[in-house]
């Protein structure tokens, strides 16, 4: 499925309404180049539960964790991931077993110690908007997107 997201609104709109549709325990890919909205997505996810402090990308920390109108929220950040090794550092199973929403930026730089996602979303840029890809397995997500 493709959809047509016209600016940073929309963007974050998209986030809020997958934030009512996901189920408290999902794996989510967030890929795309830099400044294509991955972390823009993210914040209208976390607004939409509630959060108001700031979202930012945990580039440097890879790691930020939420909770939200009793829902836990992990975004990981992997882009300066220099080898997929490194998740077993940080504990990427235990973050992954909890009963969380994990939402994944730069998920190749992690290729083979991450698990299959529940929906990955593709973010890219076309002059001023962006264009998301949205593509999943699992069924019952799938039928949210019909």
């Amino acid at each position: 499925m493709q959809i047509k997201l016209r600016n940073t609104e929309a963007t974050e709109a998209f986030g809020a309404e997958l934030s009512r549709l996901l189920p408290h325990k999902c794996l989510i890919f967030l890929k795309g180049q830099l400044g294509a909205g991955k972390t823009t997505l993210v914040r209208g996810f976390l607004r939409a539960l509630g959060h108001q402090g700031a979202v930012k990308s945990p580039t440097y920390t890879l790691v930020e964790e939420y909770i939200s109108s009793g829902r836990a929220v992990i975004h990981f950040d992997l882009y300066r991931l220099s080898d997929p090794e490194e998740l077993e550092w940080i504990g990427i199973n235990d973050y992954l077993d909890q009963d969380a929403v994990c939402l994944i930026e730069w998920p190749e730089m992690g290729e083979g110690f991450l698990p299959e996602p529940d929906l990955v979303l593709t973010l890219s840029v076309v002059g001023q908007e962006r264009n998301l890809k949205v593509e999943t397995s699992n069924l019952s997500l799938k039928k949210l997107f019909i």
